[in-house]
């Protein structure tokens, strides 16, 4: 199938978005010449994983904010756990990033600074600000101590300089097993940040890593990669999120033992979308499991989901706008990304009619074999998008839920003699219902009126519903899946965690229609073209798709909520 690139958004996307804290951080630094007027980001993803709806404001911001000060952003990949890592999860990475509409000044990676990091690891060890300890990973944590109590020392803390830096050199090269040492900060074990109690800072792994090969058996741990390749990059702001905050003095400790260029980290509290779960372990779990289709599996909430899904890179970056930027957390509810996307697409999509749930319905007084063609606009929205060509005969599928043949009152659709307007077509009255042996109705039988041609009355009668149709014989045959929320509760915070998370998945978040009927004018739409079936909601082509058969997913129903939600207050 052709893929669509017409929601790809350009360079420059949405800069810096509303005014916030960070603003104020950064016009004070440039009012005092700190940074010598310089605004240097960087985005630093682990390839552990694809990216979600939380990465993605991360995203926003980084690079909104290098463009708002008409600065740069780094792109830096944190590849310092090769057990974990995958090219496909950077390949994704980079794609994803592109599709949000921002580029980066530098690709980069942790590992291009494997050899300086382990340079300033001696230097802190000959500063007797590092020691090799040969605890075992749990005698470390146990030796940690808690949020009230503190740390102990390890018996191989005071180890001799020159022994740590032996130990060190021969971790390298390949001596001992994983987990028989490691190297760790020496700084205070009684501090009541707990990263400040001798973090560790190398452990040894005996792993293949995609960019670097066999050339190490030690990495970096995070936190000693972090900050130092901050400093090499001459990143002025290092934005994250608030778990992060804690840590920053652990970062500060080590530039300053290494007399190196300082970074300004800043904090902000991290995106949760109702719904959604944004655990890497989680997500990768439900792939695993086969819960999911994949990590682009349009119920998960990566960015490659989205995109699948028919989210377009606007709708995104207008919902990180909306939720804004601040130190305080949160969960954004759904309905407001969703609300994005539907603002967006009823700008762009172009309108079809279809149908997902059909009942046929014969017009007994109109010509046999007759074919006519309406003009339908592509889309109101848009005048200039102009009008398609909407084939009329008489056979037509409309949707089932459009008749009831005993009506409630106020059911202003199809029933028993009622009188309908199909949409740019003609008024038509029902007039018989026909039922198969079980009772199940087959059939409707209708008559239209001639002179309604358009889908006025020339003696100004009016109707009460206008519904949509398919010509039976020009009827394109589609699948379309229908998607629920992938939890059965708004927030991760409502699950017990005593109970296993895969509890709380809901096991009908998709509903698959093999055979939809879709208007002709349908037919060769590429991968990732969204359109709108008109009076159901937003579609777009999935991959999935053959020239032989479309597949569409529901990317948002029509109906919504967070304006009704916004208008009562809520």
């Amino acid at each position: 199938m052709a893929i669509d690139e017409t929601n790809a958004a350009g360079a420059g996307a949405a800069a810096g978005g509303k005014r916030n804290f960070i603003h104020d951080i950064i016009d004070e630094h440039n009012r005092t010449g700190r940074f010598g007027g310089r605004v240097h980001t960087r985005f630093p993803p682990e390839p552990n994983g694809y990216l979600h709806v939380g990465h993605a404001a991360s995203i926003c911001l980084n690079f909104g904010i290098a463009e708002t000060y008409g600065g740069k952003t780094n792109l830096r990949f944190d590849d310092t756990n090769p057990t974990k890592e995958d090219q496909e999860y950077i390949d994704a990475i980079i794609r994803d990033i592109h599709w949000l509409g921002f580029e980066w000044a530098n690709l980069l990676y942790a590992s291009d600074y494997f050899e300086q990091l382990y340079q300033w690891a001696e230097t802190l060890i000959q500063n007797g600000k590092a020691y090799v300890d040969q605890l075992s990973a749990d005698e470390i944590r146990e030796h940690r101590g808690t949020l009230t109590e503190p740390g102990r020392n390890s018996p191989h803390r005071d180890r001799p300089t020159a022994e740590s830096l032996d130990r060190f050199r021969r971790m390298r090269a390949g001596e001992f097993k994983n987990g028989e040492m490691v190297l760790r900060a020496k700084i205070d074990m009684s501090s009541p940040n707990i990263n400040l109690r001798d973090p560790v800072l190398y452990r040894i792994l005996h792993a293949h890593h995609p960019r670097t090969g066999d050339a190490w058996c030690i990495y970096p741990m995070y936190d000693w990669a972090h900050g130092q390749s901050d400093s090499i990059e001459g990143i002025t702001h290092s934005i994250c999120t608030l778990e992060f905050e804690d840590h920053r003095p652990l970062y500060d400790w080590f530039v300053e033992q290494l007399g190196i260029y300082h970074p300004q980290q800043i904090e902000f509290a991290r995106v949760n979308v109702t719904t959604m779960i944004t655990s890497k372990r989680k997500l990768l779990r439900l792939v695993k499991d086969g819960v999911v289709r994949g990590w682009d599996d349009p119920r998960m909430p990566t960015i490659s989901a989205m995109r699948r899904r028919g989210y377009t890179p606007k709708a995104i970056r207008d919902f990180v706008e909306m939720v804004g930027v601040s130190r305080s957390g949160g969960i954004a509810d759904i309905q407001m990304l969703e609300y994005c996307v539907r603002q967006d697409l009823n700008k762009i999509a172009p309108r079809t009619m279809a149908v997902l749930h059909p009942i046929k319905v014969v017009l007994t007084n109109y010509p046999e074999g007759q074919v006519e063609w309406f003009d339908s606009p592509v889309n109101p929205e848009d005048p200039t998008a102009g009008t398609r060509q909407v084939p009329f005969s008489k056979e037509l599928y409309i949707e089932a839920e459009d008749f009831m043949e005993t009506p409630p009152p106020k059911f202003y659709r199809l029933s028993p003699g009622k009188e309908v307007r199909l949409r740019s077509a003609y008024f038509v009255t029902c007039s018989e219902v026909i039922k198969d042996a079980d009772g199940r109705i087959v059939e409707l039988r209708c008559t239209y009126d001639p002179a309604t041609r358009g889908g006025d009355a020339p003696d100004g009668r009016k109707v009460k519903a206008t519904l949509h149709w398919v010509s039976a014989a020009h009827a394109v045959t589609a699948e379309v899946r229908l998607y629920d929320y992938l939890l059965t509760v708004p927030k991760s915070g409502d699950m017990d965690e005593d109970k296993d998370f895969m509890e709380y998945v809901n096991p009908n978040s998709l509903e698959i229609i093999d055979h939809a009927y879709i208007e002709p004018s349908i037919t060769g739409a590429p991968v990732g073209k969204q359109v709108q079936f008109e009076r159901v909601g937003y579609f777009t082509v999935d991959p999935d798709s053959t020239a032989e058969k479309l597949v569409f997913n529901r990317t948002v129903t029509l109906k919504d909520e967070w304006t009704k939600l916004q208008k009562q207050g809520g």
